[in-house]
């Protein structure tokens, strides 16, 4: 009786931690964000504290630097990254009409390669996180670092980290 209670209970133990590390339902459950493109415009990053006065200055429209369209890799993946300019030097790499299948622990990379159409490309060209994804289905921002060299990395992937995997990429063209 001992010996079955115990097998019960590792039998639970590793069903528990076999869904925390594949989080299944997650392959049927979408996580759907519509962000606006004008909140990045209007927020500066170093914007004054509240209640701090500053001239406004007029925003200046998007410039558009680089944009792709995503190909699927290992899940189907679709939409259009756009790099743009902001303003005040900033770079948002925004995600539109977006969708791939969700997972756990899925960031957001922009690789130093023409394209990706495997898992060891992101690992041997090098890549720059940008974050998690913050959501599978819809339009989104993320702010893209300063230092970070867009002649260099070329290609925008969605990346499974705990599981090394390239959901999809969007190989970006200059314009």
């Amino acid at each position: 009786m001992q010996r079955r209670t115990a097998l019960i209970a590792a039998a639970v133990v590793v069903g528990a931690a076999g869904w925390y590390a594949f989080r299944p339902e997650r392959l049927f459950i979408d996580r759907t964000v519509n962000e606006s493109l004008a909140a990045e415009v209007a927020a500066p990053a170093n914007a004054p504290a509240p209640g701090a006065t500053m001239a406004a200055a007029p925003a200046a429209e998007p410039t558009a630097l680089a944009r792709g369209t995503f190909h699927s890799n290992a899940h189907e993946t679709n939409g259009t990254a756009t790099v743009l300019d902001v303003g005040s030097g900033r770079r948002i790499l925004r995600l539109t009409s977006f969708a791939t299948s969700n997972g756990p622990d899925v960031r957001v990379y922009l690789v130093a390669a023409a394209d990706v159409t495997d898992d060891a490309t992101v690992k041997r060209a090098g890549f720059v996180e940008l974050g998690p994804m913050k959501g599978n289905v819809g339009d989104q921002n993320y702010e893209i670092p300063a230092g970070v060299d867009l002649a260099k990395y070329r290609t925008v992937t969605i990346w499974c980290k705990r599981f090394s995997v390239n959901f999809g990429s969007a190989p970006l063209a200059a314009g």
